[in-house]
């Protein structure tokens, strides 16, 4: 006659069967990780191979949006109606950013045709094609979501509501994207429109140098005053912001030693891969003590900084490479373990580790300040 299985030999067996299953489980979810992982790479080498089709039929690379850019018409009040200026901001219609350019160039010829770039990215006629979801701009790995969503207007002060932003009457639902532009260093969100001047940092060591003066009227100062009348190649130091025209030969640094695109993860806040209405928003989901909304350009574009002559209170430019606990919308983030991916200028996709250089960071992230990066 067979013996059963005793209860103390069937819990032993149980619990063995527990243990197996409890080892197996973090390989798997790494397995799954890496999968996201190399979807994500992917992801960013066709874009960057769409960045170099672009630039090989146009003889420079898309512009990190795209304005009305008679600034002083703007600023006076005097631009086209149709084109909703902020006299804030300067920001106005048609407002495409640099993922809605690259369309003819991933294939995406049936959203290329459904969209009218001769109208304001967000008139009625574009409301249908700009809710689009692009898998190409979507990273695996992000937990924040994929669906569309309606753009926000600028908080006016921390603690406000959420408020949907409204032109015409209509709210501005977008295809939601996880990669952004890099603006560089210098960040001028908000800073190169109305106001007179603004004051950023002198390029190289002088920048790291906590003993200058962060005055502009000093002499050897770490900063400099510039007045941008909302033009701004004047401030920004990266290969994309509002009405760039960046080519290969103006990246001096070397197009391999320079990030273009990188990683920002829904979980943080909102991006697009549409582009930038006037009067926009972005705020972060998640709180932490140096976060806050910022300006409509965040939509598409980050920085590293230092920026602004912004410094701790050590005297240290405030620089935020991928995941830094500031946690602003305007830095890459990824939720990658130990870091996050960049598309380089030459359309090479490498994995930055959070652990990184303040220092080289903000090197990698200019495109002509004669910097020397190290290995990262």
């Amino acid at each position: 006659m067979r013996r059963a299985f005793t209860l103390i030999e069937l819990l032993v067996v149980i619990a063995i069967i527990a243990i197996l299953i409890a080892l197996l489980l973090p390989a798997v979810q790494q397995a799954r990780e890496a999968a996201r992982r190399s979807q994500c790479k992917n992801n960013l080498k066709q874009l960057g191979l769409a960045l170099h089709n672009y630039h090989g039929a146009h003889s420079v690379f898309p512009s990190g949006y795209v304005t009305w850019d008679d600034y002083a018409s703007i600023g006076g009040g005097s631009a086209p109606g149709f084109l909703a200026g902020d006299t804030s901001t300067f920001n106005t219609g048609p407002g495409w950013g640099w993922g809605a350019m690259l369309l003819p160039y991933l294939e995406q010829s049936t959203v290329t045709a459904n969209l009218d770039f001769d109208r304001n990215m967000w008139d009625p006629a574009n409301a249908a094609a700009i809710r689009t979801r692009l898998p190409v701009f979507l990273c695996p790995s992000s937990s924040g979501g994929d669906a569309s969503f309606r753009i926000e207007e600028l908080r006016a002060s921390e603690g406000d509501p959420r408020v949907d932003l409204s032109i015409g009457g209509s709210t501005i639902e977008v295809g939601r994207s996880h990669y952004v532009a890099s603006h560089g260093q210098e960040s001028c969100w908000g800073g190169c429109g109305a106001a007179a001047s603004t004051n950023v940092f002198r390029p190289g060591a002088i920048a790291f140098d906590p003993g200058a003066s962060l005055n502009p009227g000093d002499p050897g100062a770490r900063v400099e005053s510039i007045n941008s009348a909302g033009d701004v190649s004047r401030v920004a130091d990266g290969p994309f912001y509002r009405n760039s025209k960046t080519r290969m030969r103006d990246v001096t640094d070397g197009t391999s030693n320079t990030i273009f695109l990188g990683e920002h993860s829904s979980k943080l806040s909102d991006k697009t891969w549409v582009g930038v209405p006037p009067g926009a928003g972005t705020t972060p989901f998640v709180d932490a003590t140096e976060n806050d909304s910022d300006g409509a350009a965040t939509l598409v574009l980050v920085h590293a900084g230092p920026s602004g002559a912004e410094v701790d209170s050590f005297g240290n430019p405030i620089i935020h490479p991928i995941n830094f606990p500031t946690l602003h919308v305007g830095q890459m983030f990824s939720e990658h373990t130990g870091g996050g991916q960049v598309c380089m200028g030459d359309g090479s996709v490498q994995f930055i580790s959070e652990n990184i250089s303040l220092r080289l960071f903000a090197e990698l992230s200019s495109i002509g300040e004669g910097e020397v990066g190290g290995v990262f």
